[in-house]
């Protein structure tokens, strides 16, 4: 059999590679050419759109804040963006404040803060805060984060689900959290699939991304990238440590298989590289990490050496953490030639505090790598049932709670930083957060108890004594089934007890004193006690029915009630018909009694014109007399 010459061989490989290329290829195009990714940029502070050099990227005026207040900004770092203004979120604002961004499309975004400082003179301390995406929670600001460029800003991958995105910040306690700006850049549903365990559960937090070989950082628009990338910053590296003895190279070749789906790495990131020496062959790189987490290690490399133009002239082991990830790295060989990007995924468990990279040479000449990143692998936060938030949010209006509760992003989660008077509880048969309690005793409320307070119906606890709540107490209390406290004591409540409240058969702690309560205490609650319940109903004037209060009326049934004011209301018509027809009398006979008066006034007068008559009137004593 006829056997091919190396070069119809290597024809026939680079024909197979291109036909190989060709959908990806096309689907560049498609993802770059017929649409753009949904971005939005936040200049936060901002009162009016800006426009930043070189690239002229637009920042939008600030909004979808819950709080916080507007200042000049003091920009720590050169990497981040040329903004002047920042917002703040002082703790009596509340301990968490958020970004509620809508109309985001569903799908996977790249979400990117940057911080600053106050522009402030008497500023004694840089603020340490947490920080949540989505409820999770993915990045914890501390002390010295403001004089280390790759910790002013932090970086999330995650899913939007329900066209809405959460930004929130929590505070610790120590300043005033600040944010500068953010980045809402969406990406390749697909882009970072690192297996199985990748999908809409996980969120990923870039925990470090270098560009080795060239002492320049830049982003993804300084290295010609494509939006559909997330225009990330890649920080530049000459060296991968301070002791190791490395060295770079660089090439103004074209590289071939970049920009592909779902990544779209560019192009120039792979045309620098590190590279190992004759006296240490080997590299080697090592960062701190959280212990006991998962990392998603992505290594770049391309074979831009001069001194190496066929397989077998470099191969290297590579071992994470002691353990071999790969090995036999061969990148002509895995690649098909020279000048073509190779990407290598491995996620690995670090149970301590560092994670360490070996590039090992096995054959052939030194090791070389063009660029790192890492993620931290973070399980996404179950939230909070939709409707319970919005319920806790009417509550939040109707008591009037003071500023300080915040109350802003969800009430349950990221679980280390929970709404203040709120008790949460997971449920595996929903997979969501739900509310078993509300602890909200002498906090000076003022409102009144809403109704829809009943849609809170897996509440267990309710303790909102010692304020200033008015009003009456919700007939809908009695249809939360589950509730077994309800402390309403030393409020200013009026009105009866809703006779619901006997249906709530779990109920064992029931107070009700201190109020303005009145009418008689229902019969099913009266009687509760007995069975090892504790209610208390004193200091209410107008209660009565039970031992402790005082004597009520004789009890009438509803259609007595009834029947009585139906009496009182035929009585007061009597009453009204019988005024009415005096008053008719009155002007009927008015007439008559003038018509007298004149016909009395006229016999008066003729008496005074005769005096004869009257005279013999006189003596005669058995004449008759004239009646006037």
């Amino acid at each position: 059999m006829r056997q091919r010459s190396p070069a119809v061989l290597l024809q026939l490989r680079l024909w197979l590679l291109a036909v190989s290329a060709l959908p990806a290829f096309l689907g560049v195009l498609a993802a770059d050419l017929s649409k753009e990714p949904f971005t939005i940029r936040i200049s936060c502070g901002s009162f009016d759109d800006v426009r930043t050099s070189p690239t002229d990227t637009l920042w939008y005026r600030d909004f979808g804040y819950t709080g916080g207040r507007f200042a000049n900004a003091t920009r720590p770092s050169y990497i981040i963006p040329p903004l002047k203004t920042l917002r703040y979120f002082p703790l009596s604002d509340g301990p968490e404040n958020c970004y509620n961004i809508n109309n985001v499309p569903n799908g996977h975004y790249q979400v990117r803060l940057f911080f600053a400082l106050l522009d402030n003179p008497n500023l004694d301390s840089e603020p340490i805060f947490d920080v949540s995406v989505e409820g999770t929670l993915f990045s914890s600001l501390l002390l010295g984060w403001s004089s280390d460029d790759e910790k002013t800003f932090a970086e999330a991958l995650v899913f939007v689900q329900d066209s809405s995105l959460s930004v929130c910040f929590h505070s610790t306690g120590h300043g005033d959290p600040s944010i500068l700006s953010i980045e809402v850049l969406q990406i390749d549903d697909n882009g970072y699939n690192f297996g199985p365990s990748w999908g809409k559960g996980t969120v990923l937090r870039t925990a470090k991304r270098l560009r080795c070989g060239s002492g320049k950082s830049a982003f993804d628009e300084d290295l010609h990238g494509i939006h559909w990338g997330g225009d990330r910053f890649w920080l530049g590296l000459q060296t991968l440590s301070s002791s190791s003895d490395d060295q770079s190279i660089s090439t103004e070749n074209v590289i071939a298989e970049t920009l592909i789906a779902p990544n779209f790495y560019p192009r120039s990131l792979y045309q620098s590289a590190i590279v190992g020496t004759d006296r240490q062959p080997s590299l080697s790189f090592e960062m701190d990490v959280t212990p006991n987490k998962n990392y998603s290690v992505w290594l770049h490399f391309a074979e831009i050496d001069n001194g190496v133009t066929a397989e077998e002239q470099r191969v290297f082991d590579i071992l994470i953490n002691g353990d071999t990830a790969f090995k036999d790295v061969d990148i002509v060989r895995m690649t098909g030639e020279r000048f073509t990007a190779l990407v290598l995924n491995k996620t690995v468990a670090v149970s301590g505090t560092t994670l360490k990279i070996i590039l090992q040479p096995v054959k052939g000449t030194r090791a070389i790598i063009n660029a790192i990143e890492v993620f931290e692998i973070i399980a996404a936060e179950k939230k909070t049932l939709p409707q319970e938030v919005s319920t806790l949010r009417t509550l939040k209006g109707s008591l009037g709670l003071p500023l300080r509760f915040g109350w802003n992003g969800d009430p349950c989660v990221p679980q280390q930083h929970p709404w203040s008077g709120v008790d949460c509880q997971f449920d595996n048969t929903k997979g969501n957060w739900v509310i078993d309690g509300l602890g909200l005793d002498n906090q000076g409320l003022r409102g009144v108890i809403p109704g829809d307070i009943s849609k809170l119906q897996h509440l267990q606890s309710i303790n909102l004594s010692g304020n200033s709540i008015k009003g009456n107490i919700p007939t809908s209390v009695g249809t939360i089934s589950a509730l077994q406290v309800l402390d309403l004591s030393y409020n200013e409540l009026n009105g009866s007890i809703p006779e619901s409240l006997g249906q709530l058969t779990s109920l064992q702690i029931l107070n009700l004193n201190g109020n303005r309560l009145s009418g008689r205490v229902p019969a099913s609650l009266g009687g509760r006690p007995l069975h090892r319940a504790r209610f208390n109903f004193t200091d209410n004037a107008g209660l009565c029915g039970i031992p402790g209060l005082r004597e009520c009326g004789p009890h009438l049934s509803v259609a007595a009630k009834i029947g009585m004011a139906f009496g009182v209301l035929l009585a007061i018509l009597f009453l009204v018909n019988i005024l009415r027809a005096q008053k008719l009398a009155a002007a009927r006979e008015a007439p008559y009694a003038k018509s007298r008066t004149q016909f009395t006034r006229d016999v008066q007068m003729a008496k005074h014109q005769r005096p004869s008559e009257s005279s013999r009137s006189s003596n005669n004593e058995s004449s008759p007399h004239l009646l006037s």
